[in-house]
């Protein structure tokens, strides 16, 4: 498989001069099988991008697009993914349902006239929605597995299993504690029971799905004294990120949705303290920040 970041930030668009080693778009990354086959994780302000260099290589696409949740930061590049306006192009979209609103009427919705010049209905790629919760699926030949992550919303992170490799993708995630979640009113209740329901550490959940992952992609907004006053926001400080990796044994994690106000030479530090602290705990993974154009392949 080959993988390639085109958005690592989290929240918002932080163009300028304090975010160009690592960028400034929202989350959006390509995953390819062996055989070129295209499986795009979330719609981000990355995606933009992608699209256009899709466009200039002349590459008609058969492609998924995986969300994980349909937060703005999450979808809101899909109107500028080029692709989608050509004929002949197959995007499936894969995502949540809302109690209230399907998946396809979420990415409908930003596109109105009043918010954008161009409606759903009028791209001339032929564009499928699949709604899912916690399941299992296969796409192309890989295995996919999906498990809801303690973030608001029917939010959920993603893994893919394909030729003995595997590569799990987990956006937003905050450590869920059972005493912080009976104060919090803006989670989905379904998603509270089954982590309230899980015996021990309800993070364990987290840990067996991403068991033995090559690639671990994990939220790593805050920094641990920042998450105090952050609880609830639905995101991880990046020590709570590092013991997920080393419990469920990955070979590499990778730090990802760094804070909008992060600037270059902090996610340097916060990557340096990090691999101190896999070498002072005697950690065996390796560990990574997640810039734009980051390209892995296994």
């Amino acid at each position: 498989m080959k993988l390639k970041f085109w958005g690592v930030r989290g929240s918002i668009p932080t163009p300028g001069k304090n975010t160009v080693k690592y960028g400034g778009n929202t989350p959006s990354l390509e995953l390819r099988l062996d055989n070129g086959e295209l499986i795009i994780f979330d719609a981000g302000t990355g995606i933009r991008n992608l699209g256009d260099h899709l466009i200039a290589n002349g590459e008609s696409i058969n492609a998924y697009i995986l969300i994980t949740h349909p937060h703005w930061d999450h979808i809101q590049g899909f109107p500028f993914f080029k692709p989608a306006f050509i004929s002949g192009n197959e995007i499936t979209v894969i995502g949540t349902d809302r109690e209230e609103i399907d998946l396809q009427h979420i990415i409908a919705d930003q596109m109105k006239k009043i918010y954008f010049p161009i409606q759903l209905n009028e791209l001339k790629a032929n564009i499928q929605f699949r709604s899912i919760g916690e399941e299992e699926f296969t796409i192309f030949d890989a295995h996919v597995r999906t498990i809801y992550v303690n973030h608001p919303g029917f939010t959920v992170a993603y893994r893919i299993d394909y030729k003995g490799k595997s590569i799990v993708y987990i956006s937003d995630n905050e450590p869920f504690d059972k005493v912080s979640a009976a104060r919090m009113t803006n989670f989905e209740p379904a998603v509270l029971e089954k982590y309230l329901g899980q015996n021990g550490d309800p993070n364990q959940r987290i840990v067996e799905f991403s068991r033995g992952a090559d690639i671990f992609i994990h939220d790593a907004t805050y920094t641990p004294e920042e998450y105090v006053d952050k609880v609830g926001w639905g995101h991880s400080h990046y020590l709570f990120t590092l013991k997920l990796a080393n419990d469920a044994n990955v070979k590499h994690c990778i730090l990802f949705h760094h804070e909008p106000n992060r600037s270059d030479e902090s996610i340097d530090k916060i990557l340096e303290k990090c691999r101190y602290e896999i070498k002072q705990k005697k950690f065996t993974f390796e560990c990574s920040a997640a810039y734009e154009g980051l390209d892995l392949s296994w």
